[in-house]
């Protein structure tokens, strides 16, 4: 491994930060690969030295926990190119669609086209984390707006749970979407990284995931949940990033604390605002793990808050997020009385099993999103 990601690398295995791991590392080959043809402007010569087609980008796929994010992110720092953005995917594909519909309104020339050429001048590099195909508005726009950027010379990271062969399987018009996944597979170095070691539950090892009562001990305890799962350093807490999350119809959501996957929120902010489904599937489909402080316990006065906060597990748990939480009760003693307490057991039983280790270890995601 002789390239700027391999060198990266090698450095975390020496400083037994990793563990010696093949999948990694031929992932790390492939991204070196990448780095040489964006320093050479052109692919990688083949058989007898003639070039091969320009190689594209690299595909990350596998497990959760398996390292896909952090050799991404490796990758970004390594490789000597700008502009660069990491995204993670479902914003950039929030951010195409609002940009193809003011394209649209202003423009009579092909929107695609108009904002690849936006895309395309803003990055050389885009390194997109957690590619999950949903609907059919993205299936629909993705060959095209691909192609185009790839014309102009963008390469691409993506780091996914599936294959790319299983990418928006079962879905609507799903043959329209086939070229896109013939492009992944011909022109990007697919790369199944499935090692032996779970790194992201590994972190989750020692951890509490349900903290009872409110209260300073609780959130500190939260707080290095939180350091220890995103590996940030503790000094540097009053830098942690925050963001503003698209939940559709031109409105956004402020995350207090946003990294690598992580999310913190209130209770207050989550379920004492007016809030529907739309912004608990955005929180469910952008974060592998959430973290919840103040949730009180519920009376009859606050039955639109308990009816909140069960849309917010349902999407949660149908995503397979990790929720950390500290609570005023237990999942069962949060919402004794008041309309709904039939439907809020169920939710106290799917609160239980997100605390099992069989539900930690499960990836993020849901089968039935790409069935839409």
């Amino acid at each position: 491994m002789t390239g700027p990601v391999g060198h990266a690398y090698s450095r975390l295995l020496q400083d037994q930060e990793l563990k010696g791991d093949p999948a990694q590392q031929r992932a790390v080959v492939a991204l070196d690969r990448l780095a040489q043809a964006l320093a050479n402007g052109r692919g990688i010569l083949g058989l007898f030295g003639k070039p091969k087609a320009a190689l594209a980008g690299v595909y990350l796929w596998g497990g959760v926990g398996r390292g896909k994010s952090m050799l991404m992110d490796l990758a970004y720092a390594s490789i000597d190119v700008e502009p660069k953005r990491r995204v993670h995917f479902h914003a950039f594909m929030l951010e195409t669609h609002q940009r193809l519909k003011a394209a649209r309104a202003t423009e009579e020339g092909d929107p695609v086209e108009d904002v690849a050429e936006a895309i395309a001048e803003e990055a050389k590099l885009l390194c997109f984390d957690e590619m999950q195909v949903t609907n059919a508005a993205d299936a629909m726009i993705l060959s095209r707006l691909f192609e185009k950027l790839l014309e102009r010379g963008v390469r691409v990271i993506a780091t996914s749970n599936r294959p790319p062969s299983d990418l928006y399987k079962d879905g609507l018009n799903r043959e329209l979407f086939l070229p896109f996944i013939t492009t992944i597979e011909t022109r990007f170095d697919v790369v199944e990284v499935n090692g032996p070691t779970d790194y992201r539950l590994d972190r989750l090892a020692g951890v509490e995931v349900w903290h009872v009562p409110n209260g300073p001990e609780a959130t500190e305890a939260l707080s290095r949940a939180f350091f220890q799962l995103t590996d940030y350093a503790v000094e540097n807490r009053d830098k942690v990033p925050s963001e503003e999350l698209p939940v559709g119809g031109g409105r956004s959501l402020h995350v207090p604390k946003s990294l690598k996957g992580v999310a913190v929120f209130s209770f207050r902010r989550l379920c004492g605002e007016p809030r529907g489904a739309a912004d608990y599937l955005a929180i469910a489909q952008r974060f592998h793990t959430v973290i919840i402080v103040g949730i009180p316990v519920m009376g009859p006065e606050m039955r639109n808050e308990a009816a909140r906060f069960v849309t917010l597990v349902d999407e949660l748990y149908e995503h397979r997020v990790k929720l950390l939480a500290a609570a005023d009760a237990e999942p069962a003693g949060l919402y004794p009385l008041g309309d709904g307490r039939f439907e809020f057991e169920r939710t106290s039983s799917r609160l239980e099993e997100m605390r099992s280790v069989e539900y930690l270890a499960k990836g993020h995601g849901t089968d039935r999103e790409n069935k839409s």
